[in-house]
């Protein structure tokens, strides 16, 4: 039977566009059913005459915006499209839901409607045992999700040594030091980049700051790489020539070809976008939330954080527990 995903489908800054351009694609390579969830009339319209089957609307009349403060849009428009798509979830008619809205608003509504895994205070906060909880839940994410063996967990700071941070980085080095994980210390803003660990934790305002410097720089060498190869015909010409190796690069940086980042911690998926997000994005969106809802995850999250200390295994030819 397939996997049933929701997507927002008034989500994006181009919404509903991207949304359903994505929905086809993901039900195409995919094998996947999709749920639109928005106003019903435009999205009949958007979608044209014969639409695939494995496409289906559920009405939602109203929308989040991006700029509307999250705490009050949650609470007056209880017929948003990221509510309904996240009672499905809940009600277990989808297995995962996708938006590429506005982000406070999608964590405010998900931990309402969904709640939080037991162990689980909320899926974002700035105190150390929260820090500790996405240790667990990033390292369960890496190796279920991502496939990667032994996760490599760094806590970001200013600088490698223990005694270097704030008061959050050191408590919180303390507790991760602790877990049986593979937790290889502080990691610093150029570890960001350069492959030295699978997980890094931070807080939500450092991560947000961190995740921006990181969309920006990636634009920035694209730009700059464009202008440099367009400058001289010779420069153009080994372009042609190396294209594959650009292709590749391309996609490395590319955020449409990740999806969005599963919001972590809840009673089920929740996928959450750039407000940006094209075609692309929407579609690898889908898969994201398929994979980590078809992966097992959240049991094993949930096992993890309530009963850490039965999980010590560290033999990596088995599931990594914690």
């Amino acid at each position: 039977m397939a996997t049933v995903i929701a997507v927002d489908a008034m989500g994006s800054d181009q919404a509903p566009q991207p949304e359903l351009e994505g929905a086809k694609l993901a039900v195409r390579d995919y094998g996947v059913e999709v749920v639109l969830v928005g106003r019903e009339e435009q999205l009949h319209s958007a979608l044209g005459a014969n639409p695939d089957p494995r496409i289906r609307i559920v009405n939602a009349t109203e929308v989040i915006g991006m700029d509307e403060k999250a705490a009050i849009a949650v609470r007056s428009k209880r017929d948003s499209s990221m509510r309904v798509g996240l009672k499905l979830v809940r009600e277990k008619v989808v297995a995962g839901f996708v938006t590429a809205g506005n982000t406070g608003a999608a964590m405010a509504t998900a931990k309402m409607v969904l709640g939080t895994l037991p162990g689980v205070d909320r899926p974002a906060l700035a105190k150390p045992h929260n820090l500790e909880q996405f240790a667990v839940m990033g390292d369960l994410y890496s190796s279920h999700v991502l496939k990667i063996a032994k996760p490599r967990v760094g806590l970001l700071s200013i600088g490698e040594e223990e005694s270097k941070g704030n008061d959050l980085t050191r408590e919180s080095f303390a507790l991760l030091r602790d877990l049986p994980l593979n937790f290889i210390g502080n990691v610093e803003g150029r570890d960001l980049f350069n492959g030295n660990a699978d997980v890094i934790v931070c807080d939500g305002f450092v991560g947000n700051v961190a995740l921006k410097a990181s969309e920006g720089l990636a634009r920035l060498v694209r730009t700059e790489l464009r202008k440099s190869l367009g400058s001289n015909p010779f420069y153009l010409l080994g372009a042609l020539l190396s294209k594959g190796a650009f292709d590749r690069f391309r996609k490395r940086l590319d955020y449409s070809e990740y999806g969005g980042a599963p919001l972590l911690g809840l009673r089920g998926a929740c996928i959450i976008g750039h407000g940006s997000s094209n075609a692309r994005a929407i579609f690898n969106g889908i898969r994201v939330a398929a994979e980590f809802a078809q992966s097992g995850v959240n049991q094993e999250m949930e096992e993890s954080l309530t009963h850490p200390v039965a999980h010590t295994s560290t033999d990596s030819s088995t599931t990594p527990v914690i």
